[in-house]
């Protein structure tokens, strides 16, 4: 993730993969099955990294002003 967002751009990001850390958590509540889960929780690893650098990113932002 190389690209300059602004602060505003960084917030929207950081709500939608929040939203979607969301989902995948109610996704893996409902699911049976290995595969499922398995898919499912490389997909909550994902999502959560990027919101950590989105976070990271943006915090980096706001000590910059």
């Amino acid at each position: 993730m190389s690209e300059d967002l602004s602060r505003d751009e960084l917030e929207i990001r950081i709500a939608e993969v929040s939203e979607n850390i969301r989902t995948l958590i109610e996704q893996a509540a409902a699911v049976s099955g290995a595969a499922d889960e398995e898919r499912i929780d490389e997909q909550l690893e994902e999502q959560q990294a990027l919101y950590e650098e989105l976070v990271k990113r943006r915090d980096a932002l706001d000590q910059s002003v």
